[in-house]
């Protein structure tokens, strides 16, 4: 069973004018991103960020067209979830059966939980020095630009390039071997919060990519890329997701505003309020559509930790070249 604090999301069918309305919203974002011209893995990188799909739950969606639409205050920026874990239960999906299962590992009794009692806040600020030292050799000129340690992606105008060839040596005056080492240090502690959570087997468990460093502003878009703000369902958008988390590296409220984490529910929309230090993790299916709510003042950072069951996908830690 679940740990911790557990409560139920309860869950009915909604109606209303505007759900045709919000599914043609998603239905046009998904084609958007099926449309890009993006390829490889730098375009994998930052469709995590637009990524939306047409399902059939989008009929139910009737309440998440408005970012003041907040049924629910899940965990507020000013709370310390600490030592307990705060764990929302929710049916699962069947998204997991399109897709070989893996005993030990894929999702039996999905849900969300936050916590601020794995990482501390010095640990945030260091991991943010280092998005911030990253991010201060290019960034995107719309308001979002990801940073990924592993294949090196970083975003750089309207493009990517990987930091380490184009770069070469002079990486090595931008990040340090104890930053790798601080970065996989809190994925592991990150994966093994998961495991414990939802009754898993650590061994079973792999990071996979896209896992990355994100820095949002409220700069205006300048292409569809920069569109962060869309809903979507990581199964869904990546078939190797099987859990996401979030650690957040910059407080609500005092370092930004807006860019609150939305789990967008049958009967309203529930928020998670980023806070330095602050993991919330769930299952990626379609129990768990979510969206980031637009940025209006300030910076925000945050790394986004996937894992999958599939070892297939599968990747290593980042390495210093």
């Amino acid at each position: 069973m679940f740990l911790d604090q557990m409560a139920p999301v309860r869950q009915r069918t909604a109606k209303g004018a505007n759900a045709s309305e919000i599914e043609k919203k998603i239905k046009r974002g998904n084609a958007l991103r099926q449309g890009s011209s993006w390829r490889g893995l730098y375009g994998m990188v930052a469709l995590v960020l637009v990524a939306t799909c047409a399902c059939g739950v989008t009929v139910w969606l009737y309440a998440a067209s408005l970012d003041s639409d907040i049924t629910e205050t899940l965990v507020g920026h000013g709370e310390l979830v600490s030592p307990r874990r705060r764990v929302f239960a929710v049916p699962c999906s069947d998204d997991y059966n399109n897709y070989r299962r893996y005993p030990g590992c894929t999702p039996q009794r999905c849900g969300r939980a936050v916590t601020d009692g794995v990482v501390t806040r010095d640990e945030a600020r260091a991991l943010r020095r280092l998005a911030e030292r990253g991010l201060a050799l290019a960034g995107s000129e719309g308001g979002a630009s990801i940073l990924d340690l592993h294949s090196g992606a970083l975003s750089m105008g309207k493009q990517f390039v990987n930091i380490y060839r184009y770069f070469g040596d002079q990486i090595s005056d931008v990040f340090t071997q104890e930053d790798f080492q601080l970065y996989s240090d809190v994925r592991g502690r990150i994966q093994a919060v998961i495991a414990e959570t939802f009754g898993l087997n650590v061994t079973r468990m792999y990071l996979t990519k896209p896992t990355f460093f994100s820095r949002i502003n409220s700069t205006v878009a300048k292409t569809q890329h920069d569109e962060y703000w869309h809903p979507h369902i990581d199964k869904v958008t990546y078939g190797s997701f099987d859990y996401t988390s979030l650690l957040y590296l910059s407080d609500y409220g005092s370092d930004f505003t807006g860019g609150r984490f939305i789990f967008m529910d049958q009967n309203g929309n529930r928020t998670v309020e980023p806070r330095a230090g602050r993991v919330s993790f769930f299952s990626s299916g379609s129990e768990n559509l979510h969206r980031v709510e637009k940025v209006t003042w300030g910076t925000r950072y945050a790394i986004t930790v996937s894992f999958t069951c599939d070892p297939s996908h599968g990747i290593s830690d980042p390495t210093l070249p």
